[in-house]
């Protein structure tokens, strides 16, 4: 990044804002020096002057100034990898990629993360456009959308946007016997952060509004198979409205006890009982979509242990 580069926006990136055009592109330039160079006006689209803000339209050329940032070193996906991944799509059409991504796996590096799904995505796919449409938490397994076409992008961001438009159905192992008479959780979440550094979402009444349905699906000695249901989106949702209905998830390093963690473990859980089962959505064109990720042998193998019967989650 030591000379002028001059960007044609391609079509599918028509409607992005400037800002974020370029945040994808310079990948390792801090946000600030690249709000710094906007306001400078060192970054020029189709010529003039441009605020950060500014909707980009296909054809539109972006000139970027030279850049000197600490080189980045890229990161090859292991092979292994690359395979699991392959080996993990469940929908693949309509410019539309959902991955049945396993625990462990972040969906993106960062944070002394050196690669995740995406960025492996990215080099095994070689694609001009694969972007994460939402997110899951590292440990969580299951259906995560990746938009290949930047109209599908946009498309289902907004949809997520508003309750229900898209259907994602989670299953989870919670500690306990859990109540049937509890069948939604509606109480705000706020991130926090401690002096230690440590982050993590509580409910407060000066946090964001959300909202989640459980359902029963069997009960076991110790823990119980719920089904959940989510009508917001926001960080650590499912995990913390279970804590605060008095049943955590089992496997939780964040909100149960070690103590509780440690007994399941015993009974051969060994990681978040977490799982993104099922997404129900339509497209642009109204065709519907649905795909179903089947529970992990990590979860499912101590639940038929210990009796696990058949179950149907689709219509809840």
């Amino acid at each position: 990044m030591s000379e002028v580069r001059l960007i044609e926006v391609p079509e599918d990136y028509a409607g992005q804002r400037l800002d974020n055009f370029l945040l994808a592109r310079l990948k390792g330039v801090p946000k600030s020096m690249i709000y710094r160079v906007i306001r400078k006006g060192e970054v020029r689209v189709n010529k003039g002057r441009a605020k950060p803000d500014r909707k980009l339209v296909g054809g539109d050329v972006v000139r970027v100034p030279p850049i000197r940032v600490k080189e980045v070193e890229q990161v090859t996906p292991s092979q292994g990898l690359v395979n699991t991944l392959d080996e993990a799509v469940i929908y693949d059409d309509n410019g539309l990629l959902i991955i049945n991504k396993p625990s462990g796996l972040a969906v993106h590096g960062g944070s002394g993360i050196n690669i995740g799904m995406i960025e492996a995505l990215r080099q095994a796919y070689k694609s001009p456009f694969l972007e994460l449409v939402h997110r899951l938490d590292r440990d969580t397994s299951g259906c995560v959308m990746v938009a290949r076409k930047r109209s599908v992008l946009k498309h289902l961001q907004e949809a997520l946007r508003h309750k229900g438009v898209i259907q994602k159905r989670y299953l989870a192992v919670v500690n306990g016997h859990w109540p049937k008479h509890i069948t939604s959780v509606d109480v705000p979440l706020k991130r926090c952060e401690y002096p230690n550094g440590e982050r993590v979402v509580r409910v407060h009444n000066e946090g964001k509004p959300s909202v989640t349905h459980f359902k029963v699906i069997q009960y076991f000695d110790g823990c119980t198979l719920v089904a959940v249901k989510p009508l917001t989106g926001r960080t650590h949702q499912i995990r913390v409205h279970a804590l605060h209905a008095g049943h955590p998830l089992v496997g939780d390093d964040k909100y149960t006890t070690p103590e509780l963690n440690k007994v399941m473990r015993a009974k051969g859980f060994k990681r978040l009982c977490l799982h993104a089962y099922n997404l129900g959505l339509k497209l642009a064109d109204d065709s519907k979509v649905s795909v179903t990720a089947p529970l992990p042998q990590e979860i499912e193998a101590p639940l038929k242990r210990m009796g696990l019967e058949d179950f149907d989650v689709r219509h809840f």
